[in-house]
């Protein structure tokens, strides 16, 4: 069994992290951290009698005596953890944002950096992407939530998309993606029944979205990306408004471009959350008017947005098939 420690245990990614964990057949719980000392039961009463251990502060000796050590802390707390690991040569994926952007832009958008040395060999961890990269890594940033849904979706048409013209990302995600410390927005009188944009255009995450697609692409983009929160517990939408230089078939160019990926599935309907929510599976479906496409795609933002994609990348880091231990089954109804 490959031993496995989860630093910032307590909140919902790390919930998710545990649960998906305990029916690994190769990964087993040897640690779990986090900043105060508690018992993972007694936070999530759920887990009485099916798993029970003691939250411990984080120790970095105990954690590099593991294989493999998840980060599920928020940034700058999550490099401060990761540097003395990938020092002592431990494997590390960090679910923060501390190692998915180059510098100038994690600077500009976060924080100063505090480890720039490993940052330079951080492998972004969207495997249908950087897979071959993930596989040689010992550090994987994985991704953000909405940059998931959002590059997957238009990773097919970086190449064509027309220039000089904005990408409009209008994205919607469940109340958990906000994490678990209660915030006027996310306070039950304010989200139920109600549905709001939260720091149109400037969300950090459309820096990683811009990022990654230019990447891609290998010229500059426009992106307009605007967040907003729905009324349920966990899922994300995402739908994407593009224009191209010339009209092809949206829909073929995405079955060919995903045709080996069992975790993408191309759908003849536009996406809904319900299908995925408990799954890592991403779901998108397109449309065409001429040069314009609509695009929407569909992940759980607790799994394939964070944990399962943390466990995906923990498999291909750990030399395992990727698909090893990750949900299929939806939460329906």
């Amino acid at each position: 069994m490959i031993r496995c420690a989860i630093v910032g245990a307590s909140g919902y990614t790390g919930l998710e992290l545990v649960k998906l964990l305990l029916t690994h057949p190769h990964f087993e719980i040897a640690y779990l951290f986090g900043s105060s000392e508690d018992r993972i039961e007694r936070i999530y009463p759920a887990l009485r009698g099916v798993f029970e251990q003691e939250i411990l502060p984080t120790d970095i000796e105990l954690a590099a005596s593991c294989d493999l050590v998840f980060l599920a802390l928020p940034h700058k707390s999550a490099m401060e953890v990761a540097k003395p690991l990938l020092e002592l040569g431990v494997k590390v994926v960090d679910l923060s944002a501390d190692y998915r952007l180059k510098l100038e832009n994690y600077e500009a958008f976060y924080t100063t950096h505090t480890d720039k040395e490993h940052l330079k060999n951080a492998v972004y961890g969207l495997p249908e992407l950087f897979r071959q990269e993930i596989h040689k890594a010992q550090l994987v940033a994985n991704p953000g939530c909405y940059p998931t849904a959002t590059l997957l979706a238009l990773a097919p048409f970086a190449p064509f998309i027309e220039r000089d013209t904005p990408l409009v990302i209008d994205a919607k995600s469940g109340v958990s993606g906000a994490g678990k410390k209660c915030k006027e927005t996310t306070h039950f009188v304010q989200i139920d029944e109600n549905h709001f944009a939260y720091t149109p255009i400037t969300h950090r995450h459309s820096i990683e979205i811009k990022e990654k697609l230019e990447i891609l692409r290998q010229e500059p983009l426009e992106v307009i990306f605007v967040p907003h929160l729905l009324p349920v517990d966990r899922g994300m939408l995402v739908d994407c408004y593009i224009q191209l230089q010339s009209a092809l078939n949206p829909v073929e160019l995405l079955k060919d471009f995903y045709a080996n990926e069992p975790f993408v599935r191309i759908v003849e309907e536009p996406a809904r959350i319900k299908n995925v929510a408990g799954t890592h599976f991403c779901d998108i479906y397109a449309q065409a008017k001429g040069k314009v496409i609509y695009l929407s795609s569909a992940i759980d933002n607790l799994l394939r947005g964070a944990s399962s994609q943390a466990v995906a990348n923990a498999n291909l880091l750990m030399g395992l098939p990727e698909e090893t231990g990750l949900p299929k089954i939806a939460y329906v109804p």
